[in-house]
């Protein structure tokens, strides 16, 4: 059957015997692949296999062997192989076979962080099988729009907490804490706290609540990352890793101020390549800043940065966003490209 996004499989209520011989779940969320997982296994048997290690002589019997329980279960075994990446590289040829032609007694799934779609196995996944897409970038193509990754939190995500989510507080919480669903659904769970059962969660509550001392924290960081002051940055980012933040959920709230002022200084120099005047009012408007008091504190936030800094925010700040969500993804790693980012980011004109 056709690719799936997770976002519509696992809120999905229509059965669907997809899935029965043969399922890849793939994408960089590791919590909708855990969800898409436990949605197609539910309370049958199943076994795990690491990718990392597994061959295809240890699966090639288990896939031939029914599970005892099947009669009084009503379902098939399920075979897993998580983070398979490693072992679809590695067992491809195999694999297309298998995949043309699987067996009946046992379901085989593979678990990956990613899947290219002009390879054989995607393509035959994609025709027969099931193929669930797990990534939570925006994207179109994959089915992944701010509208229907608020109707994800908004419907599945607050119903597993037993409360309502309005559409403004999705929006505020993905604008403060980044695109990772564990992350959105750890805080979701947080705010049904501060709600009755079946209460709604509104955008001012997300606001008072998830902001708080982080979002105080996080502007300290980006005020002393404008005026170049490395330490009091880095003295600031290390008390949210002490409070538990992840830096793949810290950088979107830090870039985001920063990101404006990128903005304005791409605009500067395409202006002044092209022979238009300008003026700071007009540009800052343009990158979205246009209170008062915000247009006077990133003008000086400007003149302390300095021009040669200021348009390298964007190429820098999207560089780090690559690599937390690639190749600094492991615990240890996150944290050294943050603080990395940061001491580039404050360095003193």
């Amino acid at each position: 059957m056709p690719k799936q996004h997770a976002f519509e499989y696992i809120a999905g209520t229509t059965p669907t015997t997809a899935g029965d011989s043969l399922a890849i779940i793939y994408g960089n969320d590791a919590t909708l692949r855990r969800w898409a997982m436990e949605k197609l296994i539910g309370e049958g048997d199943w076994t795990q296999f690491d990718g990392e290690t597994t061959r295809w002589s240890d699966l090639r019997d288990d896939l031939a062997t029914a599970s005892l329980f099947d009669f009084d279960a009503g379902d098939k075994r399920t075979l897993a192989v998580r983070s398979a990446d490693k072992f679809v590289t590695g067992h491809r040829t195999e694999l297309e076979k298998y995949v043309a032609a699987p067996g009946d007694s046992t379901r085989f799934v593979l678990e990956l962080d990613s899947l290219a779609s002009n390879t054989r196995l995607y393509k035959a996944a994609d025709k027969d099988h099931l193929l669930v897409a797990c990534g939570n970038n925006t994207d179109t193509k994959q089915g992944v729009t701010a509208a229907t990754r608020r109707k994800f939190l908004t419907g599945y995500v607050a119903a597993r907490h037993q409360v309502k989510l309005a559409a403004g507080a999705a929006d505020a919480l993905i604008e403060m804490l980044g695109e990772e669903i564990g992350m959105l659904d750890t805080e979701i769970a947080k705010l049904a706290l501060y709600v009755d059962v079946g209460g709604k969660i509104e955008e001012s509550l997300v606001r008072d609540v998830v902001a708080g001392w982080q979002g105080k924290t996080v502007w300290q960081i980006t005020d002393a990352i404008a005026g170049g002051d490395a330490a009091e940055a880095l003295r600031q980012l290390d008390k949210l890793f002490t409070g538990g933040q992840k830096a793949i959920a810290l950088l979107p709230q830090i870039s985001w101020s920063l990101r404006r002022l990128g903005m304005a200084t791409t605009i500067i120099e395409h202006r002044e390549r092209s022979g238009r005047p300008w003026q700071f009012e007009d540009v800052l408007a343009l990158a979205g800043i246009r209170r008062p008091a915000e247009i006077q504190a990133a003008k000086k936030q400007l003149q302390t940065m300095g021009r040669s800094r200021a348009k390298q925010l964007l190429g820098w700040m999207l560089d780090a966003d690559l690599r937390l969500k690639g190749t600094h993804s492991a615990d240890g790693r996150d944290r050294f490209m943050l603080e990395q980012l940061v001491m580039r980011l404050a360095r003193s004109a």
